[in-house]
C-alpha cells in the first residue's frame, strides 16, 4: 500500500510561521529595500536628507511619483497597463495652464482655478474611458494602445501650445492660491502642525530665528487620500475581489458575473484621474506648466508598482507595496540633491538593477502561493 509522505500545501500553509507569511507579502522586498535606502541616504547626506526641509522635498517628489504609481498599479493588478499616464500629466497641465491664461473655450469668459480644474479632469477622464473602452471591445494589447495614445495627446499638447501660445511653455501665471481656497487645496501646503510641533521641541527649524518651514506640499494630502482610498477598495470591497480576479484569471471571472469590461475601463478612468491630480498640484504650485512635463513617468510608474510587489501579469499587488516603492524611488531620485558627489544618472542604475531583481522576487512568491503553478 502507497503512502503519500509529502505534506499538502495547505498543511505547509498552516505549519509557517509569522515570519514565513510575512515574507509571502508583496510588500514584503519593497519595505526591505526602502529601510536599505533610508539608512543609506541618512549615512551618505549626514542626516540633511532628513530635517526640515529635506523632509519637505522629499516628501514632495515622493507623494508625486505615488500619485500616479497608485493608479498604474490598480491597472496593472487588473492585468493591463497604460503608458499613456506621462503624457496625460502634460496634456492635463496644458489644459488647466491655458485656461487660466486665456480664459474658458469657446467664449465661456474667465476661468476660475475650479472651472480648469473641473473641464480638464472631464476631458481626460472621456480619454481614459475612450482607452479602455477601445482595448476592451478590440481585444487589443493595453501596451499598444496606451502606446499610441503616448505619442497622440504628447503631440497634441506640443501643437496646442505652439499654435495658442507661441511656446511650449507657460510660466508667470498668477499665484491664484492667494484668491482662491481651491488653489490652496491642491498647491498649499498642508500638515503645519507637525512642522510647528517640531519647532517648539526644538527641531532645526530656525533660519535668522525666523520658522522657514511651515508645512509639506498639498500632493502630499492628495496622495494618502489616493492610496487610502484604494487600498480601501482593494481589500475591502466587492469591486476590490473583482479587479484581482479579473487580473488573475479574465475568463473565469466573467463566468462568474465579475463586469470585467467595465472594471477595466474604470481603472484606465482612475489613471487618467491621477494624472490629473499630479498635474494640478504641479500648476497651482508653481504656477506654470510646460509640454514636457510627466515625460517618462508612466514608466517611473510601472516600475513602482513592480518594486511594490505587483505582478506583471495581474492579479497580485497591494498598495502598501506600492507606497514603499514611492518612497525608495522618491528618496534615491531626490539624492542627488544631498550627496554633492552622486552622478544623477545612478538614478536609472539603480531603477534598472531594483526592477529585474523585483521581477524575479515576484515570482518566486506567486509560484510558492500558487503551488507553482
Amino acid at each position: 500500500m502507497a503512502t503519500n509522505t509529502g505534506r499538502s500545501e495547505s498543511d505547509r500553509m498552516q505549519q509557517e510561521t509569522g515570519f514565513q507569511r510575512l515574507v509571502r507579502r508583496p510588500e514584503s522586498g519593497a519595505f526591505s529595500v526602502m529601510v536599505v535606502i533610508i539608512i543609506a541616504l541618512m549615512i551618505g547626506s549626514n542626516g540633511q536628507a532628513f530635517n526640515a526641509l529635506g523632509l519637505k522635498n522629499n516628501i514632495a517628489i515622493i507623494a508625486q511619483f505615488g500619485i500616479i504609481a497608485t493608479g498604474a498599479a490598480m491597472l496593472m493588478i487588473a492585468g493591463e497597463f497604460d503608458l499613456s499616464i506621462g503624457s496625460m500629466i502634460g496634456f492635463a497641465g496644458m489644459s488647466m495652464a491655458m485656461m487660466l491664461k486665456w480664459g474658458l473655450p469657446f467664449g465661456f469668459g474667465e476661468a476660475t482655478p475650479f472651472m480648469a480644474f473641473a473641464v480638464t479632469l472631464c476631458m481626460t477622464l472621456f480619454l481614459g474611458w475612450l482607452i479602455g473602452t477601445i482595448v476592451v471591445r478590440s481585444g487589443l494589447s493595453s501596451f499598444i494602445v496606451t502606446l499610441a495614445f503616448l505619442f497622440f495627446l504628447r503631440g497634441v499638447t506640443e501643437v496646442a501650445y505652439r499654435l495658442i501660445n507661441k511656446s511650449t511653455q507657460i510660466s508667470g501665471l498668477q499665484d491664484f492660491k492667494e484668491t482662491s481656497w481651491f488653489a490652496e487645496l491642491l498647491g498649499g501646503e498642508v500638515f503645519g502642525w507637525f512642522y510647528d510641533l517640531w519647532f517648539m521641541l526644538g527641531g532645526n527649524l530656525n533660519r535668522r530665528e525666523e520658522q522657514w518651514v511651515t508645512g509639506f506640499d498639498a500632493r502630499f494630502l492628495w496622495w494618502l487620500v489616493i492610496a487610502g482610498v484604494a487600498y480601501f477598495v482593494l481589500s475591502r470591497t466587492q469591486l476590490g475581489n473583482w479587479i484581482y480576479a479579473t487580473g488573475d484569471n479574465r475568463d473565469a471571472a466573467r463566468a462568474n458575473g465579475v463586469p470585467v469590461n467595465r472594471v477595466k475601463i474604470g481603472l484606465f478612468m482612475f489613471t487618467a484621474f491621477c494624472a490629473t491630480m499630479f498635474a494640478a498640484c504641479q500648476v497651482f504650485d508653481t504656477n506654470t506648466s510646460d509640454a514636457a512635463k510627466g515625460n517618462l513617468m508612466e514608466l517611473n510608474a510601472i516600475a513602482i508598482a513592480v518594486v511594490g510587489g505587483t505582478l506583471m501579469t495581474g492579479g497580485f499587488g497591494s498598495i502598501l507595496g506600492v507606497v514603499f516603492g514611492a518612497i525608495t524611488f522618491g528618496l534615491v531620485a531626490n539624492a542627488v540633491f544631498f550627496i554633492p558627489w552622486l552622478d544623477g544618472s545612478w538614478y536609472r542604475v539603480f531603477v534598472g538593477a531594483v526592477l529585474l531583481a523585483a521581477v524575479f522576487a515576484n515570482e518566486r512568491i506567486r509560484k510558492r502561493i500558487t503551488g507553482g503553478i
